[in-house]
C-alpha cells in the first residue's frame, strides 16, 4: 500500500461532493429526448438506439456464466455479491434502455437511469471490497446496501427535483475512485489494466452520447447514442472477462 495515498479517495470524494453542493442543481439538458436516430425496423421506432442494447444482454449472459461457475466463492470472495448485483443490473440496463428508447420521455427515462445507477453503485462497492485490506464480509454487505440505497435515492431525487447531481455523482465517483483504490492498495496489474480500459471505454461512450447528431451526420449510418450503448457494453465486457480470467486461476 502507498500509505501517503491512503486518504486520497476520501479527500477526492469530499471535494467532489463540496463542488457539487456549491455548483447548485444540475438540470437535464434541454431537448434531451430528441435523439438523432430516427430509424425504423419492422415498425420499431428508434431501432438503432433500441437494438444497440443487445450488447448489454450478451455481457449479462456472460456474467451469469461467471456467477454460476463462481457461486462457491461467495464465502471466500467478499466482492462476489456486489459483482452479482453489477451483472444483474446490466441486464436491467438493457431492458430499461430498450423501454425508454421506444418512446423517449421523462417517465420512461426513470427506468433507464435506475439500473445504470445500480451498476455504478455495485461496481464501486465490488472494487472497494476486494482492494481494501482487512475488509470484513459484513462491512462489505452493509456498504453495498447503503450504496444501492443511494443509487435508488439519486434517481428518485432527479424525478422529484429535476436535479441530476446525486445521479452524476455516482458515475463520477466510479470513474475516479476505482483507479485510485487500485493504485493505492496495489491491485494486480491485470486488474488495473482491465478496469482502466473499461473506464476509458466508458468515457468515450459519454463523448459519443454528447455527439449524438454530429456522429450520425458524419457517417450517415449510426448515431452517437447508439455507439454509446455499444461502448458502454464493451466496458462492462472487459470487466466481466477479467472476472472470468481471475476465476480460472483460483
Amino acid at each position: 500500500m502507498h500509505k501517503r495515498f491512503a486518504h486520497l479517495p476520501d479527500l477526492l470524494s469530499l471535494l467532489i461532493v463540496i463542488g457539487m453542493v456549491l455548483h447548485g442543481p444540475i438540470p437535464q439538458l434541454a431537448h434531451y429526448h430528441d435523439f438523432a436516430d430516427q430509424s425504423k425496423w419492422m415498425e420499431m421506432p428508434h431501432a438503432a438506439d433500441v437494438l444497440s442494447n443487445v450488447g448489454f444482454v450478451l455481457v449479462a449472459v456472460l456474467g451469469f456464466y461467471y456467477m454460476a461457475r463462481s457461486s462457491q466463492l461467495m464465502i471466500k470472495a467478499i466482492s462476489f455479491p456486489a459483482y452479482c448485483v453489477f451483472i444483474v443490473s446490466l441486464l436491467l440496463t438493457a431492458a430499461g434502455s430498450c423501454f425508454y428508447h421506444l418512446a423517449p420521455d421523462d417517465a420512461r427515462l426513470f427506468w433507464d437511469r435506475f439500473p445504470i445507477a445500480l451498476v455504478c453503485a455495485s461496481l464501486i462497492c465490488a472494487v472497494h471490497a476486494e482492494n481494501v485490506p482487512g475488509m470484513a464480509k459484513l462491512r462489505s454487505c452493509v456498504e453495498l446496501c447503503l450504496a444501492l440505497a443511494f443509487a435508488v435515492f439519486s434517481v428518485f431525487w432527479w424525478k422529484w427535483t429535476s436535479d441530476l447531481r446525486p445521479y452524476l455523482l455516482l458515475q463520477g465517483l466510479s470513474l475516479i475512485l476505482i483507479p485510485v483504490w487500485q493504485m493505492t492498495w496495489r491491485a494486480p496489474k491485470a486488474d488495473r489494466i482491465a478496469f482502466g480500459l473499461a473506464m476509458i471505454l466508458y468515457v468515450f461512450a459519454k463523448i459519443a452520447e454528447l455527439s449524438d447528431g454530429a456522429i450520425l451526420n458524419l457517417n450517415h449510418i449510426v448515431s452517437g447514442h447508439s455507439i454509446k450503448h455499444l461502448l458502454a457494453a464493451a466496458a462492462a465486457a472487459v470487466i466481466v472477462l477479467r472476472l472470468l480470467q481471475r476465476d480460472r486461476k483460483l
